[in-house]
C-alpha cells in the first residue's frame, strides 16, 4: 500500500516500492494561484534532498519545487506542459509533478504525515 508524506515546504510524496511520486499540495497550489507553466525535470537526473526539482509559474509568481528526498527523476508528469492548470484542479492526483527512484528511504523519516502537516498549516 502506498504511503505518503509532506515536507514544510508543501511537497506531498507517494511512496510505491522504493519509487515517490511527488507534486505540490493543494494548500501550496491555492498559494500560487492559476498555474500557467510547469518547468519538468530531466529524466535521470539525480536529485539531492533539497535541490530544486521543477519551477512552477503562476499568474503571481514563479517558485521553486524541491527535491523532498535523494533519488533519480524516472518520469516526468507530460500532461502538465499542455495543462499546468491540472496541478491547481488535482493536486495531489493527476497534477503530480515528477517520480524519482528513491537513494535514501531513511530519508522518509524526517518528513511528515498528514495529520502533522495539517497541524503545520494550521
Amino acid at each position: 500500500m502506498a504511503k505518503t508524506y509532506f515536507t514544510e515546504d508543501h511537497e506531498w510524496l507517494r511512496i510505491e516500492g522504493g519509487v515517490a511520486t511527488v507534486g505540490i499540495t493543494d494548500y501550496a497550489q491555492e498559494q500560487l494561484g492559476d498555474l500557467v507553466f510547469v518547468e519538468l525535470p530531466e529524466i535521470g537526473r539525480k536529485l539531492a534532498k533539497g535541490d530544486t526539482a521543477v519551477v512552477v509559474e503562476s499568474v503571481k509568481a514563479a517558485s521553486d519545487v524541491y527535491a523532498p528526498v535523494d533519488g533519480e527523476i524516472t518520469e516526468a508528469n507530460g500532461s502538465l506542459s499542455a495543462d499546468p492548470s491540472l496541478v491547481n484542479s488535482a493536486a495531489t492526483g493527476h497534477g503530480w509533478l515528477w517520480k524519482m527512484k528513491l537513494s535514501n528511504e531513511s530519508q522518509l523519516d524526517s518528513l511528515m504525515d498528514e495529520a502533522a502537516y495539517k497541524a503545520h498549516i494550521g
